[in-house]
């Protein structure tokens, strides 16, 4: 897997990766991570790609990140 890009961000680590025809999107926060797998091909241009990676989506991230939290702290909390 290859490091493309890291896009900057104040809360998150955002890296781009390719690997086997596939563009992978990591989205990190703390101990957590977001993979997303896109096809090279749906994306000729890395620009196209990074365009989409703002605002309703990290909403969206931050929100999943909330939840894995809140799941991993339940299932520790029951043990």
């Amino acid at each position: 897997m290859r490091l493309i890009k890291q896009i900057p961000h104040e809360r998150f680590l955002i890296q781009l990766h390719a690997y086997n025809g596939k563009f992978i999107l990591n989205v990190s926060l703390d101990n957590f991570e977001q993979s997303f797998k896109v096809n090279e091909a749906d994306f000729p241009q890395i620009d196209q790609l990074e365009s989409l990676i703002e605002g309703a989506f990290l909403t969206k991230c931050i929100h999943r990140f909330i939840e894995m939290r809140n799941d991993w702290t339940n299932i520790i909390q029951s043990n």
